[in-house]
């Protein structure tokens, strides 16, 4: 367990640096004044001309040169300072842990969503088979191939337009979590009902299983004792490798629902060119992706201490 939490910790020092690093690099590459973009952020389209552009290029040091920003945010980085907004000037710090409750909370909600519907399709897909495995497999391959921003236009369509069920954007009620969360869970659930289905069937029709079916344990007592465990380990560590759709799908979700966490909020800095935000959000994001695989790591640890999940 040492080792592994000290294998995580490096990867978070590298995973911090080469994600900062890239997107400093990605947005010294686009093209167009970033000045330009900024002020227009900051007093409208309308209202800003080349000399606003000039006012915001001198105030924030964007003439210095390439190397000698990147140096500065390195230097910011290892003492925890991720700077100011360019556009609203806030501490970039404290708008991303504001923006990290609601993705965590959509997130979170999504993920517990997907395995109620994942667990008991993939067991019973699993136990019975036949029609209901085919139906499961054709529904699940249609709903993974679908982007889930078309899973999540369809569920505003049908649930908060004709059925008036839910609202349609926003956020400040439980309501307005049900649309993006269960977008997020369709999403996730149509591979993970399979992943739990393969497992089930490997370990239904085991030698242990079935030595202890014949020693008289009923099917749920055999289930209990001998079947959860040994389905769980390969569940979880799935999930952990899942985190990589969770992500890309918070992002979308967030901005088509417009949810305000971290994937709504980098859309705004990216179109803003908001250097400082852009870097910390998808710095946040590298840092969530390091965190969450480990606790993946320690649960499977815990579910089965002869090896858990191979890093």
């Amino acid at each position: 367990m040492r080792q592994l939490l000290l294998k995580r910790l490096l990867q978070l020092i590298a995973v911090s640096w080469g994600v900062g690093t890239l997107t400093f690099i990605l947005m010294r590459s686009l093209p167009g004044d970033m000045a330009y973009r900024i002020a227009a952020s900051r007093y409208g389209m309308d209202a800003v001309d080349s000399r606003a552009a000039d006012i915001v290029r001198e105030e924030l040091g964007l003439d210095q040169g390439a190397l000698s920003a990147y140096w500065q945010w390195f230097t910011d980085l290892l003492s925890w300072n991720l700077g100011n907004s360019l556009v609203s000037g806030a501490p970039v710090s404290e708008s991303l842990w504001h923006m990290l409750g609601h993705s965590l909370l959509l997130a979170g909600a999504g993920m517990a969503i997907a395995l109620i519907i994942a667990i008991p399709l993939g067991l019973a897909s699993a136990y019975w088979g036949g029609w209901l495995d085919r139906t499961l497999l054709t529904v699940s391959t249609v709903m993974r191939a679908v982007p889930v921003f078309v899973i999540g236009l369809l569920a505003v369509i049908v649930f908060a337009l004709e059925w008036n069920l839910f609202p349609v954007a926003g956020f400040g009620t439980p309501a307005h979590l049900v649309l993006p969360a269960l977008t997020l869970a369709l999403s996730l659930a149509a591979i993970s009902n399979r992943v739990i289905h393969t497992e089930a069937k490997r370990v239904f029709g085991s030698s242990f299983y079935e030595f202890a079916r014949m020693k008289g344990l009923s099917p749920w007592q055999a289930f209990k004792h001998h079947g959860i465990r040994n389905i769980a380990v390969p569940v979880v560590a799935f999930l952990g490798i899942q985190l990589i759709t969770v992500v890309e799908g918070v992002v979308m979700i967030e901005s088509l629902f417009s949810w305000p966490g971290i994937g709504h909020g980098l859309a705004h800095a990216i179109f803003a060119r908001d250097i400082p935000l852009i870097q910390g959000a998808a710095l946040m994001m590298g840092v969530m992706f390091v965190v969450l695989n480990t606790l993946v790591d320690i649960a499977c640890h815990y579910l089965d201490p002869r090896g858990g999940r191979i890093a």
